[in-house]
């Protein structure tokens, strides 16, 4: 279940074919959830974007940005002196962030065959699933195998799955959540895509899903969460630019009533697929709008993180199902609540 299966549109920009960051040309997702029950209880997971086939050898325009710190994005210093992401996003829980460094560069040994290829430093984002999944242990490294090798670019799976499967959101069951809008500027069509892990928030902050009032019955968890942004475009912006970007991921969480917990770890990365050439220009596909994008078209793309970012949150939170974890932790998908309310459908 999506917000637009509700007939809840979020908004006014039109979304990509799929409504997911996959809708940004080159971008690919892979996902893979790690769930037992013996010899301990684990529920969590891995979600890998990749920025392009091979960014280690051809690196894209990124910054980063940050709403509340309490959190961890590997490799964001180097982003943020360089303005370059040359590493694939590995998303995982606060246990297994070394798990995914050692995954990205077993990837990287894998296709890039030359000894003397500089090392990528690993972009791994983390949130803490641990009231649901026993973080005594480490996601093994299979699993994050299986994420590299199932990424795509179709439809992403939302929810309760890959690195948000023990994810929590406003009280309820969190996770994966993705969205896009497409915009138009001289003339040109450039699309926006947002791919969130969700884990924040309580349960009286939630704003009303699109100004419909739903049924509140969410539980008081302990953690306050976090969430890891990816803003990815086809928009040809610089560094700079791009740092705008990633902090309107933070507009759209506040839009569904995020305040930025004290206690929570709000990470944002934004990047270009318009590859820089080797004097630093971007160059766009033959006849693609290669200028500077400011003033009233850098709004218009302000706009469209925004929108996703706030339909990417409550993607993540209708696509999640009732989750029963480690030391008897539960948590309820809010559809299995609103039922349970009697909320009109």
């Amino acid at each position: 279940m999506r917000v637009r299966d509700l007939g809840i549109t979020v908004g006014v920009l039109p979304t990509g074919a799929l409504n997911a960051i996959t809708d940004v040309p080159g971008v690919q997702v892979g996902q893979a959830c790690w769930s037992i029950d013996r010899p301990t209880v684990q529920r969590t997971g891995v979600t890998v974007i990749f920025p392009s086939d091979d960014p280690y050898r051809h690196p894209l325009y990124a910054a980063t940005d940050v709403l509340n710190g309490f959190g961890e994005l590997t490799g964001r210093t180097a982003i943020d002196e360089w303005g370059i992401l040359s590493s694939p996003i590995v998303l995982t829980n606060t246990r297994s962030v070394g798990q995914g460094y050692n995954a990205i560069f077993e990837h990287f040994y894998s296709i890039v065959q030359d000894q003397e290829a500089p090392l990528p430093l690993p972009v791994v984002g983390e949130c803490d699933d641990s009231f649901l999944n026993d973080s005594r242990f480490a996601t093994p490294l299979s699993v994050f195998k299986t994420a590299f090798g199932t990424a795509g670019n179709g439809p992403v799976d939302e929810g309760g799955v890959g690195a948000g499967t023990g994810m929590h959101l406003f009280g309820y069951k969190g996770g994966i959540g993705t969205s896009s809008r497409l915009v138009e500027i001289e003339g040109h069509l450039f699309t926006v895509g947002v791919l969130l892990n969700t884990n924040f928030g309580r349960g009286h902050q939630m704003r009303p899903i699109a100004g419909i009032e739903t049924a509140r019955q969410s539980r008081e968890i302990a953690q306050e969460g976090s969430c890891i942004g990816i803003v990815a475009t086809d928009a040809p912006l610089w560094p700079h630019e791009l740092k705008r970007m990633a902090r309107r991921v933070g507009l759209g969480l506040s839009r569904a009533g995020s305040v930025g917990n004290d206690g929570s770890g709000e990470i944002f990365l934004a990047f270009s697929m318009v590859e820089p050439d080797q004097t630093g220009q971007l160059v766009g596909e033959a006849g693609r709008f290669t200028g500077r994008i400011d003033g009233a078209p850098m709004s218009r793309l302000f706009d469209a993180v925004v929108e996703a970012s706030e339909e990417a949150v409550w993607n993540a939170l209708l696509g999640a199902k009732t989750t029963q974890g480690v030391a008897g932790h539960s948590v309820d998908g809010f559809l299995d609540a609103q039922a349970r309310e009697g909320l009109p459908s």
